[in-house]
């Protein structure tokens, strides 16, 4: 897959321009309802015998527009975003810089720029993309300027049993720790991505050593709490169990940031400085502070036999 960068208004810098089929929007998770509006790109693509293009935004809007609220986390960054495109068949990716220029751009100009100036010959977007400046292009105005230049698909709003699926709904989900939900929205096992860094090495004194995988700030994990998790490296996976949090026995809780430590099933190798995968399978039990170590002992290892069954043939 190829993958361009584009920054308004240095744009131009793109050897390859169409002819595209493009799905838009900021995809972040690529759950379901991104899933689909991917695939009918591709499918678009297929029917018109062109390659299809993915563009999307990158930092999250939250970022520009916060003024000093809390910025949104990110559910999938790159590049596991790139890796699951490709996985998708999706030929070319345009990650496009969001920032003041951009935002400030007229849905006419976006338009002029981005699609007709990428030799975009069809749009595929949600319901409720919008572009330009304050979000005032929709998918109804993309093809009413397309001026018989590319065509236009809009997919309506994707619902499980529920409600529809979304981004900000599952990062509610994470909150709240339901990983089971989230895979179910997902389409996949909700994913982390770090490095494995020197920690206290508690862990080992307890007769349960953990990897302690640092994690990019800027993405989101679930709420604190013990996980049945599958984990990788070096391209094997390995069954775990996982503490999210602050580790209450031994810290004090406001005075600690989360982190993530993974104690692997049958597995006894030199892990520091490998880049690791955690997929998080299910919730065990929320993270709470214990009255002695021998406690605390005692319910790892309750918590590590309950997640070999819970995470049985896998």
């Amino acid at each position: 897959m190829e993958i361009y960068h584009l920054h308004y208004p240095s744009h131009t810098a793109v050897d390859d321009k169409g002819p595209f089929s493009l799905a838009i929007g900021f995809f972040d998770g690529l759950h379901k309802g991104h899933q689909t509006v991917i695939n009918e790109a591709i499918t678009k693509a297929e029917q018109l015998g062109i390659r299809t293009a993915v563009m999307t935004f990158d930092p999250h809007p939250s970022h520009l527009f916060g003024k000093g609220r809390e910025k949104v986390g990110y559910i999938t960054k790159y590049p596991e975003k790139s890796r699951l495109l490709e996985e998708m068949g999706v030929d070319t990716l345009f990650i496009v810089t969001f920032d003041w220029e951009l935002a400030s751009l007229s849905p006419e100009r976006f338009i002029e720029i981005f699609i007709k100036g990428l030799g975009i010959k069809h749009v595929t977007a949600g319901f409720d993309f919008t572009f330009g400046s304050k979000g005032a292009g929709t998918m109804e105005q993309m093809a009413a300027l397309s001026a018989g230049e590319y065509g236009t698909t809009i997919i309506e709003k994707v619902t499980d049993s529920v409600e529809k699926i979304s981004s900000t709904r599952i990062r509610k989900l994470l909150s709240e720790g339901d990983v089971e939900k989230t895979a179910s929205l997902l389409g996949r096992p909700f994913r982390t991505v770090g490095t494995v860094i020197d920690g206290e090495k508690r862990g080992r004194l307890l007769g349960f050593p953990t990897a302690n995988v640092s994690i990019d700030e800027e993405t989101i994990l679930p709420a604190n709490g013990v996980y049945a998790v599958l984990f990788s490296v070096d391209g094997q996976f390995y069954k775990g169990v996982c503490n999210v949090g602050v580790k209450p026995t031994f810290h004090d809780p406001d005075k600690m940031k989360p982190s993530v430590e993974v104690h692997v099933l049958d597995f006894n190798s030199d892990l520091y400085g490998k880049k690791v995968t955690v997929d998080w399978i299910a919730r065990i039990r929320a993270e709470k502070k214990f009255g002695s170590v021998d406690e605390l002992i005692q319910q790892i290892g309750k918590d590590k036999e309950t997640a070999k069954q819970l995470l049985s043939g896998r």
